[in-house]
């Protein structure tokens, strides 16, 4: 599949695009800086200059913030430590009515470690926009309704996995969906038909603990809390 090769950006040297993949790498005596999505999203022009123009973003706000910094340091007497930056889109599922995508990003900004973080893109093809993954639901409510005793269960399994049976803290509360990033999945690309909650550090636990990741089954709680806007390109999951 052919990709588009992604113009040079201010403040630094890219290098070249990998194969298949759209990527931007930086890396200056101030910073180090890397963004990638799959080659999938050069079927959509729109999604892709979306997402270049916010690599360009994102990177503008790491090296101004690496500058600034350095000036600091240097004010102060203090070493100065780069920064980093790093966001790499996934394919999560490629539906007829829905390209599905998720991101992992990690930022140091010089402290005792980096903040790694997630987030979730739904691009309508039908529309030929991006749409927030919540946003297919009649409400954030009613979709919690349908998830919360199924995914808190969960939840609460992998916490006392990952803790090998000792007590939880107050940090290892059930968290509300609000705080959580939503992906739409299928488990045979014609529809959805199961959705991923991914918790970040500090959400359902401590930063040590990492992300907690649950994936639950489109039942009929939740087919009915989709918008009937979107219901067809939803099916029940197993």
């Amino acid at each position: 599949m052919r990709t588009m090769m992604i113009a040079a950006m201010l403040m630094g040297t890219a290098v070249p695009v990998a194969a298949q993949t759209g990527v931007i790498h930086a890396k200056t005596a101030d910073y180090e800086f890397t963004y990638r999505y799959p080659a999938a999203v050069a079927r959509f022009p729109a999604l892709r200059a979306m997402l270049d123009a916010e690599a360009r973003t994102l990177r503008t706000k790491t090296a101004q913030g690496a500058a600034a910094e350095r000036r600091d340091a240097k004010g102060s007497d203090f070493p100065f430590r780069p920064y980093s930056y790093e966001k790499t889109w996934k394919m999560v599922t490629d539906t007829p009515r829905f390209l599905s995508l998720s991101s992992d990003s990690y930022n140091f900004t010089g402290g005792a470690h980096g903040q790694p973080g997630s987030s979730a893109l739904l691009w309508d093809k039908a529309a030929g926009r991006r749409l927030d993954t919540k946003s297919v639901f009649t409400s954030v409510a009613a979709l919690q309704g349908a998830t919360r005793s199924d995914y808190c269960a969960r939840l609460k399994a992998e916490q006392i996995r990952r803790n090998q049976g000792g007590e939880l803290s107050s940090m290892n509360a059930c968290p509300p969906l609000k705080d959580l990033t939503l992906l739409l999945g299928s488990s045979n690309g014609r529809a959805i038909d199961r959705i991923g909650l991914i918790a970040d550090p500090y959400v359902a636990g401590s930063y040590a603990e990492g992300s907690y990741e649950v994936t639950l089954p489109v039942n009929r709680a939740v087919l009915a809390a989709v918008k009937p806007a979107y219901r067809g390109a939803f099916a029940l999951g197993r």
